[in-house]
């Protein structure tokens, strides 16, 4: 009974050493990719052509389902925030809790699960397709960078469309929540939008939109390592898909939080240091 006992506890030992191991190797592999990538970025650029094209794929094939999510949420929100605020004689503040929440939170969360959704799946299924082919070794092997080529591309492209992406995510919030605030609820339209110049800071703006850059750098690098490192055919490349998206989610969260802590603690200093 002992020595089963002891043979299960050396399992267990053995198994978290194991992916103890793969786990570091993961994270090291990551930030290897990641520095060539920004190598390859400012050291080389890749072709223009290759951008744009990312950035329509990125921004322009993104715009209708995070219009859609914009501006469901900010119905949603606006109609929750009323029925909440109205009973205490506070819904002239319907507006302002839309447009807060839509600036720092919910326009750079929501526009990142979208765009992980719709463009970091395909963009690791079909990286992890090119890697089950052998098409990326086939590039190695004619002097190609695969980082340069492949990577720098939708790297540059997420870091500048997932800013417009998600002021684009705001406007709709904001815009939904006025529809139902007016045309339902009869709240005046002044009454919508004059509090918000007063509580909502360019700062506000500048959080959110810093936070959809991280986003865009956390989606394209992530899709890309785990699309480059897919192995085990057909099957290989919808696991690798699966759970290159979980992946991502998890990251944007905890991420998310430490930002939020961060921009914070910096708007902090600068309020103390004009004051």
């Amino acid at each position: 009974m002992e020595e089963e006992l002891i043979s299960k506890e050396q399992a267990i030992d053995e198994w978290i050493s194991k992916y103890k191991l793969h786990f570091l190797a993961a994270i090291g592999e990551y930030f290897q990719l990641l520095v060539d990538t920004i190598k390859a970025t400012f050291w080389r650029p890749p072709k223009l052509r290759l951008i744009m094209k990312q950035m329509y794929n990125i921004g322009v094939g993104s715009l209708a389902v995070v219009a859609i999510t914009g501006f469901f949420t900010g119905l949603v929100l606006a109609a929750q925030s009323f029925y909440q605020l109205d009973s205490k004689g506070l819904s002239g503040v319907t507006g302002l809790m839309v447009g807060k929440a839509m600036i720092t939170e919910l326009g750079p969360i929501l526009t990142a699960f979208m765009v992980t959704g719709r463009v970091g799946a395909a963009m690791c299924a079909e990286l992890g397709t090119m890697q089950v082919t052998e098409q990326i070794d086939a590039l190695r092997t004619m002097a190609v960078n695969p980082n340069r080529y492949l990577v720098a591309p939708r790297f540059i492209a997420g870091m500048f469309m997932m800013p417009l992406l998600t002021v684009f995510s705001m406007v709709m919030g904001i815009f939904g929540g006025y529809l139902i605030s007016v045309f339902f609820f009869d709240l005046a339209p002044a009454a919508y939008f004059d509090p918000m110049p007063l509580h909502i800071s360019i700062f506000d703006l500048f959080s959110g939109c810093s936070k959809a850059f991280f986003f865009g750098v956390i989606i394209m690098t992530i899709s890309c390592y785990k699309g480059m490192n897919t192995t085990g055919g057909a099957e290989g490349v919808g696991k690798t898909t699966t759970s290159s998206v979980v992946i991502i989610y998890c990251v944007i969260l905890f991420s998310n939080f430490i930002l939020t802590l961060c921009l914070n603690a910096f708007r902090l200093q600068i309020s103390r240091f004009l004051s």
